[in-house]
């Protein structure tokens, strides 16, 4: 059955309605083509998540320039200068803000997508629509603030006398893994916070653990050859280094980056199934 909503024909009588429930048996299908079809909702919820978000802040845009240049300067102070940690041979402050600029809009892309659907529990519950296009929007919007934060990157790397290499041309790629990325653990979260409720509250906690097994503050050499495939099991791992070597013509990504490009794969593919299998019971859990 056709997942869009018909007109009343004249045999049914008055007050007619359909219910429209997912499949119950089976595998879950993704329903990628009726995402695509959906495709305008989604740039119009994006619209509205950035509204939402500026409409009545102090700061504004602002705030997206300032926090990962206050993290920059911190991270140059504690990690660059006091504990003198290796930035692969270029300055610290164009190495922290090249990692911040993947972590930091992953982290917000997140931590929107993960509360996307609780917070349009009136629109889950009266409307029909593909309900993954929630944290899809989510990310969508987050996605103009890791633009901004790359116009960012441009003065800083000009004062570090930093010349990005010809792989700057590979950046689109590393900005698309990390949109990949915050979808793949979005699909997870925003299912699981309209499951069990107290997800929100340790939402916080897991992204600081997954800040700090990144290599954001420090550079991935730091790790032992032999454990390095068991690091690079985090997806960001292998995006952040992606990006330095783009930007700042850092080590070149290794074998380790299958690893990374693996297990983000089997992240997106496992969190689109669950996130289906989970939606069959979104309406009366939320």
């Amino acid at each position: 059955m056709s997942p869009k909503f018909r007109a009343r024909t004249a045999e049914e009588p008055q007050g007619y309605w359909r219910e429209m429930r997912p499949p119950r048996r089976g595998l879950p299908r993704l329903g990628l083509r009726e995402l695509w079809e959906y495709r305008d909702l989604a740039l119009i919820l994006a619209l509205r998540d950035l509204q939402l978000v500026y409409r009545q802040t102090l700061l504004g845009v602002a705030w997206v320039v300032l926090q990962p240049l206050v993290a920059m300067l911190i991270f140059a102070l504690v990690f660059g200068r006091l504990a003198n940690l290796p930035s692969d041979g270029v300055p610290y402050t164009s190495f922290a803000l090249a990692g911040l600029t993947v972590w930091t809009f992953v982290s917000t892309a997140v931590s929107a997508a993960a509360t996307s659907l609780v917070e349009d529990r009136d629109l889950v519950t009266k409307v029909y629509f593909p309900r993954m296009l929630a944290p899809v929007a989510a990310v969508l919007a987050a996605t103009v603030e890791l633009l901004i934060t790359l116009l960012l990157l441009i003065p800083v790397l000009a004062i570090d006398r930093v010349v990005p290499p010809v792989q700057v041309l590979t950046l689109p790629l590393w900005i698309a893994g990390a949109i990949v990325l915050a979808t793949a653990v979005g699909l997870w979260l925003s299912a699981a916070n309209v499951l069990y409720r107290d997800v929100r509250y340790v939402l916080t906690f897991l992204l600081q653990a997954w800040l700090f097994i990144s290599p954001v503050a420090f550079s991935s050499s730091l790790v032992p050859d032999r454990w390095k495939w068991a690091y690079n099991l985090n997806p960001a791992a292998g995006l952040i280094d992606g990006m330095r070597w783009a930007l700042l013509d850092g080590p070149s990504p290794g074998w380790e980056l299958a690893v990374s490009v693996g297990s983000l794969l089997v992240i997106l593919v496992s969190g689109a199934a669950w996130f289906r299998v989970a939606e069959r019971v979104f309406a009366d859990t939320i």
